[in-house]
């Protein structure tokens, strides 16, 4: 008997307006603060449909999207090993920006974090007994994306 599978995907375009550096980056732009418009695309899959025929229900995903906005959006966001770290709390104490320090930076890390908060709020809206997340994919813009998935 095969077994099938149900895939969806929800995506937030150009939600995150966040700025960020990559110190350690030698040959780009990237060691200066910078920013995108980041996009992001979520891939659920459930061997089960709910009620509605539904992965998952995308009208309840405001809680999911405020919890990203809170991280990302209109965020600069900082590695916890920046040599500059200070500087950007100073920033941030004088109200020039609103801070997130993460331990990395970068579209990669991004996905993973955004692959760990999404299933934090699926195991509160209890769908992970139904369906998983597959992947998140972070797009910085059209041409740069990365993409996080537990193997």
């Amino acid at each position: 008997m095969d077994h099938l599978t149900f895939l969806s995907t929800k995506t937030f375009e150009h939600a995150f307006s966040c700025a960020f550096r990559q110190h350690k980056a030698t040959h780009s732009h990237c060691s200066k603060q910078h920013g995108y418009a980041l996009s992001v695309k979520f891939v659920f899959e459930a061997k089960f449909l709910d009620k509605n025929n539904w992965v998952v229900d995308f009208g309840d995903m405001k809680d999911l999207k405020k919890e990203l906005e809170d991280l990302f959006d209109h965020k600069t966001v900082i590695a916890e090993d920046d040599p500059h770290l200070d500087w950007f709390k100073e920033a941030e104490k004088r109200e020039i920006l609103d801070l997130v320090i993460l331990p990395n930076v970068g579209c990669e890390k991004f996905a993973e974090k955004m692959f760990e908060v999404t299933e934090a709020w699926m195991q509160r809206k209890n769908l992970l007994n139904r369906c998983n997340l597959v992947q998140v994919e972070v797009f910085e813009h059209g041409a740069n994306s990365a993409i996080f998935r537990r193997s």
